[in-house]
């Protein structure tokens, strides 16, 4: 069984108010959580060793408040910790060094705890993100995608546009941050044409994809085996360009879906996954990607309530979940 007063670690920043939906649920059944954002923390009293020899492996984590004995962590819920920085006194090339080691160190150990639950591990958080692979694990778990092409050549991409019947968009591989005039910009999914394509493709890579003609979006949140969707009407391809504009209603999740969905976490070993779908008229589900940690609070209570008594279940049971 699980040890009762084991406790669940939860690496975020204090900022992050969707964290403390679930932290009040935890509170509330009395299960002892500590949070930590280690980029942040471990240079504002915090203090983390760990010692491994021949058939033992041990570990404190000691805040201001309290100290942590890391074999005791029944789950650790990996939210939306700071990156990993040096300390701010130190100069840039050694504070690049320290935030280096911290990444390489701070980050081994804490993903690194003996019988831990993670929600989700980071390693698998990473592999996770990568569109490419997103969209093979995604045809192999048996989802339908739009046709998707990925090159730096400009001819290629041409070629690719002007050949298909219907519309395509440009969608970033990564959110890289990006700025102009220094004001940070969000590159947001666009139609593209032929005669828009350059040599500036060659730069990088570019994800150019056949538009879905959609009837809507639908988000699905698992955690879990468990599966919450939303049905989200927007007057934007892009529907997160203007939330304020968007409709979110519940909608129930089609069984092939649901085990494409269970197949793709399988696949990445992951707890939890925020899904996004264009689905057509005819009521063909097409997977555009999955975020291994996106942010699930914007949605309706009553999902947004669900979703976090979900995680909190997993915190709670840790291994046993």
């Amino acid at each position: 069984m699980t040890d009762p007063s084991g406790s669940a670690l939860v690496l975020t920043s204090r900022h992050d108010v969707t964290a403390d939906l679930v932290l009040r649920i935890l509170a509330e059944r009395r299960v002892p959580v500590v949070r930590l954002d280690p980029g942040v923390d471990l240079h504002a009293g915090a203090a983390l060793t760990a010692t491994y020899c021949t058939g033992d492996q041990r570990g404190t984590l000691r805040t201001p408040s309290r100290e942590l004995d890391l074999t005791g962590v029944r789950s650790v819920w990996t939210r939306r910790p700071s990156p990993f920085q040096g300390p701010s006194e130190l100069n840039e090339q050694d504070r690049r060094f320290a935030g280096s080691q911290a990444l390489w160190g701070v980050g081994g150990i804490l993903a690194s705890l003996p019988g831990a639950h993670y929600v989700n591990h980071p390693w698998n958080n990473r592999a996770a993100e990568y569109k490419p692979a997103q969209l093979a694990t995604a045809q192999r778990s048996g989802f339908p995608v739009p046709n998707t092409l990925i090159t730096n050549d400009p001819d290629n991409a041409r070629e690719f546009v002007a050949h298909q019947t219907g519309k395509v968009v440009y969608k970033p591989l990564w959110n890289t941050p990006y700025k102009v005039d220094g004001r940070a910009q969000q590159v947001w999914v666009r139609e593209v044409r032929a005669h828009e394509i350059t040599s500036a493709v060659a730069a990088c890579p570019h994800l150019f994809q056949v538009e879905v003609e959609k009837a809507f979006d639908v988000r699905v949140t698992a955690v879990g085996n468990r599966l919450f969707a939303v049905r989200i009407d927007s007057p934007d391809l892009d529907w997160r360009r203007r939330q304020s504009l968007m409709e979110c209603t519940p909608i129930d999740v089609p069984a092939r879906i649901a085990r494409s969905v269970s197949a793709y976490l399988a696949t990445y070993r992951l707890t939890f996954g925020a899904f996004d779908f264009a689905v057509t008229g005819a009521g063909d589900w097409y997977f555009l990607e999955c975020n291994p940690n996106g942010q699930w609070a914007w949605q309706p209570d009553s999902i947004t309530d669900s979703i976090a008594l979900a995680i909190a279940d997993h915190l709670q049971k840790g291994p046993e979940a």
